[in-house]
């Protein structure tokens, strides 16, 4: 079944009105082969330092959306092709980062979904520094950890549950 945001938030309009249901301020490109996906949150916050990300993506995703908290830093790149590989190996859904990815091309002919906010060739620091598990705040939302997350070319949706 395909689920669109704005169908979404037609049906769904008493979640919006009480903040079960949160729209996401519109900054994100689209850079995965899925270009719709939805699960449950995963949350990670760092900065400019992607260890936690490959720790995280190495787990088995179960269908979950990894949502990367990356300060919206523009000077290095969070994910690659190579932790788009795992995602895709591991199970998950989709990747949503708050800063910037590369190999675009590559990540593009994956089958998962990969939200950022722009690209970027440099790779980061590795500096084991970061946290999961943690509530998140960008885009005017904030994301919980076992939060649902639905994303398409319209938008990214966060709710407190599951949504049809």
């Amino acid at each position: 079944m395909t689920l669109a945001t704005a169908d979404l938030c037609d049906s769904h309009e008493d979640m919006l009105r009480d903040a079960r249901l949160r729209v996401v301020a519109p900054m994100f490109r689209s850079f995965g082969g899925r270009t719709a996906f939805a699960g449950t949150i995963s949350t990670l916050k760092l900065f400019e330092d992607n260890s936690f990300v490959r720790k995280a993506l190495e787990q088995p995703g179960n269908g979950r959306v990894l949502v990367i908290d990356g300060g919206g830093s523009l000077r290095r790149a969070l994910v690659g092709d190579q932790l788009a590989a795992l995602g895709v190996k591991n199970g998950w859904n989709g990747i949503v980062v708050y800063g910037c990815i590369r190999d675009a091309a590559a990540i593009g002919a994956m089958d998962i979904g990969v939200l950022a906010l722009a690209t970027h060739p440099q790779k980061t620091d590795k500096k084991n520094v970061g946290e999961a598990d943690v509530p998140l705040t960008f885009g005017g939302v904030t994301l919980h950890p076992g939060e649902w997350l639905c994303a398409d070319a319209d938008g990214v949706l966060v709710s407190t549950q599951m949504l049809a």
